[in-house]
């Protein structure tokens, strides 16, 4: 694994939970706080990601499951290399709208491909760094799909059942890694599980700064 300076943290949830939203009200924390920090998301965050989330998300394609998820990978592979490994190395917050887990969800749990090649491939695509935190805004799959709207990109028209594997396997994974992932309930009014976000960001923040000098930081 990587060794880095500054802090991972990201945002996990199925579409519609308002992972995005808390993002924005955590950025707004980060910046009163004076914390230097880095926004992205995935896929995105690059030229070449931005494009792949193009035709990741553009109903007009038909993907094979092996396509969509090797087009997330490289889309990953690029952020890490372009933004977020150097941001961590300058010793910001790096704040992430999705990472390694969604791919885990999605593509494991949601579409059936072998978990355990997601995470080889998910080790390869990051240098094998690993979010300090992650938030999980969970929220049942009836909620999240009236909070989406009328329209749907290609990964939020998938069926009912497709998200309620999606949230399963978030839930699992959050299972096996509880110092890691932390799951906020994602009902409710925005700007209070925003302050509670960003505790836990306050308390990992904390933790870290008690484990070296201020400098290293």
């Amino acid at each position: 694994m990587l060794k880095t300076r500054g802090l991972l943290i990201t945002l996990e949830g199925i579409d519609g939970c308002g992972k995005s939203t808390q993002a924005v009200i955590l950025q707004r924390y980060l910046e009163e706080s004076g914390l230097p920090h880095v926004m992205v998301r995935e896929p995105g965050g690059t030229a070449v990601g931005e494009d792949i989330r193009q035709v990741l998300l553009d109903n007009h394609y038909s993907l094979s499951l092996q396509a969509e998820l090797l087009l997330y990978m490289a889309a990953r592979s690029e952020l890490t290399e372009q933004v977020i490994l150097p941001a961590l190395q300058a010793g910001k917050v790096v704040l992430c709208d999705r990472f390694t887990d969604s791919t885990l969800a999605y593509q494991g749990y949601g579409g059936g491909a072998d978990l355990g090649l997601i995470r080889l491939l998910n080790r390869k695509a990051t240098g094998g760094i690993s979010p300090d935190l992650t938030v999980l805004l969970d929220l049942a799959v009836e909620e999240a799909a009236g909070r989406r709207g009328a329209t749907a990109d290609r990964m939020e028209s998938k069926d009912f059942r497709y998200h309620q594997r999606v949230r399963c396997g978030y839930l699992e994974i959050a299972r096996w890694e509880p110092q890691r992932v932390s799951v906020v309930d994602a009902s409710g009014e925005k700007e209070k599980k925003g302050r509670n976000i960003w505790q836990l960001v306050q308390n990992l923040i904390n933790r870290r700064l008690s484990m070296r000098t201020t400098d290293d930081f």
